[in-house]
């Protein structure tokens, strides 16, 4: 542990106070700090990455047809805005273009009401090129907060880009 050593006199005259030498041993202080540090590395629990399960279709035919009734089409726009249409933008119609956000009083509660009104919905999801990344993962993660069973990551078609042209979008 810690040692006091006396320091021998110098001179023989006048008597002095008798300094002595200060001499710690630091073995059970760094036996110590070993011991913590292994303790605290052993119990430590290290993060989990957090991951989305998918669930990838099979192989089969290239495309699936989709009704207009069961469709529900989400294109992902730049400024982090949802705009959704009910059905499929054919040559033939003109759906009804509507925009949202990615907060929990928008694009969950469209799922969720699209949800009730038919079981068998069908989400169509595409992206522009103003999306982000992080607007996809957003889109993905609403899909399983509202458990939504069926849905696809599709390419944006001309059609539906002469919509959001139409809308000034």
């Amino acid at each position: 542990m810690a040692e006091i050593q006396a320091a021998p006199a110098a001179r023989a005259g006048k008597p002095r106070a008798k300094k002595h030498a200060f001499r710690l041993d630091m073995t059970p202080m760094v036996d110590l700090a070993f011991l913590l540090l292994t303790f605290f590395m052993l119990t430590t629990t290290f993060n989990k990455p957090t991951v989305m399960q998918l669930t990838m279709p099979v192989k089969g035919p290239a495309s699936t047809d989709v009704s207009d009734k069961n469709a529900l089409t989400l294109i992902l726009g730049k400024n982090s805005q949802v705009h959704y249409f009910f059905g499929l933008n054919r040559a033939d119609t003109t759906p009804e273009l509507q925009t949202t956000s990615f907060s929990a009083d928008g694009l969950r509660q469209v799922l969720f009401k699209q949800r009730q009104r038919n079981r068998n919905t069908v989400v169509l999801i595409k992206t522009t090129p103003d999306s982000k990344y992080q607007n996809m993962v957003d889109a993905l993660d609403e899909m399983n907060i509202t458990e939504q069973q069926k849905y696809a990551m599709v390419d944006i078609s001309q059609a539906d880009k002469d919509l959001l042209a139409r809308n000034g979008l």
